[in-house]
């Protein structure tokens, strides 16, 4: 299975780019959350000219937070600073837009919006709507503003339901899904992605150059001989996971409801600790700050072994290895961790795992 590395943007991230080049990783992303994290296309800018053979991607941009124009400019940038080595994911902006207050946008809307940004990227014309006007846009630039030659990849974030898994099949792009370390789960995501490609009417000329891998995003942390898997370091290093499900699940009661006991108390100490409700209009500016941040050593007690068990991976060589290729054969293509603690510690010990 091929490694990859996501983290959040900010300055020197360049440095860690180089770091997951020189390992041999195979990719190396950074969120797009504006209100918690650095802008993306900045910091992959800078990875681009720091770098000449590892991939880059955004996990993952929305139209609920950017314009077609605005993302495929942008994106056609990036693959000039990096011809083909940029990896896109789109979504519905689920954590982006909790960060603002806001919910996110529909998957007819990522459709909508995943269909431009193929378009404008590969040198075509696309539909723009405005409210009551439409028209056709495609880029006006001349000379090397942007490259629409080299392909760009293309992922839609999905979790567990089918529409998102359809829309990448609609559109022939690949998947991304945060903390999914259940093969059945991904079983069912492939399944959904095979279903739309095979109903969708067939357009040679709809996304010629597209690639259909698929991407889980977690984070690792390997025993040493004797350490308990639910001790402080394994919480340190898997934290941010379990607190980014808590804090959607604080943020939302309907999925908070579909929880254990164990993690419904979790999530109801979650929302002590920051001081506000599930309903609070401002919620989101007491559960977001540090969001997928190293977590502080008070809320260790939050970091459920149960939670820890199904987001991330912790364990033996001989365990992580297991689930490794329990996820590759449910058709996983590339494993990417954040770390947290130490990042080139951690990444050295991915790539030393699965080679």
């Amino acid at each position: 299975m091929r490694t990859g590395v996501i983290v959040a943007a900010h300055p020197g991230v360049e440095d860690l780019a180089v770091r997951a080049e020189e390992l041999g990783l195979h990719s190396f992303w950074v969120y797009d959350t504006p209100m918690v994290h650095g802008d993306p296309f900045v910091a992959l800018s800078l990875c681009a000219k720091a770098t000449s053979r590892i991939r880059l991607g955004i996990g993952v941009t929305s139209p609920a937070l950017r314009s077609a124009p605005a993302a495929a400019s942008a994106l056609a940038g990036l693959n000039a600073l990096a011809p083909g080595r940029i990896i896109c994911g789109v979504g519905t902006g689920n954590t982006a837009r909790r960060t603002l207050g806001m919910r996110p946008t529909t998957a007819a809307r990522l459709e909508e919006f995943t269909a431009a940004l193929q378009d404008l990227c590969a040198g075509r014309s696309t539909e723009y709507r405005e409210g009551d006007r439409v028209g056709d846009i495609r880029f006006l630039h001349t000379g090397a503003h942007v490259n629409t030659a080299d392909p760009i990849e293309f992922v839609v974030a999905a979790l567990r339901g089918p529409k998102a898994a359809a829309v990448a099949g609609r559109r022939g792009t690949g998947l991304i899904s945060f903390g999914l370390l259940d093969p059945a789960g991904w079983r069912a995501l492939h399944d959904a992605r095979r279903h739309a490609a095979r109903d969708t009417p067939h357009d040679p000329d709809s996304h010629p150059d597209s690639r259909a891998d698929s991407y889980v995003v977690t984070s690792l942390h390997l025993l040493d001989e004797d350490e308990d898997p639910h001790g402080d370091p394994a919480r340190d290093a898997t934290g941010h996971l379990v607190m980014s499900l808590l804090t959607f699940a604080a943020d939302t009661p309907a999925f908070a409801g579909q929880l254990g006991p164990e993690e419904g108390e979790a999530v109801r100490r979650l929302l002590d600790r920051r001081g506000t409700t599930s309903t609070a209009p401002d919620r989101h500016t007491k559960l977001y700050p540090n969001y997928l941040g190293r977590i502080a050593p008070r809320d260790r007690d939050l970091i459920l072994p149960s939670l820890m068990n199904t987001l991330a991976l912790v364990g033996t060589r001989d365990d992580l290895l297991t689930r490794i290729t329990a996820l590759e054969q449910a058709g996983i293509d590339e494993l990417l961790i954040q770390p947290v603690i130490d990042p080139p510690t951690e990444m050295a010990q991915l790539a030393k795992l699965l080679t």
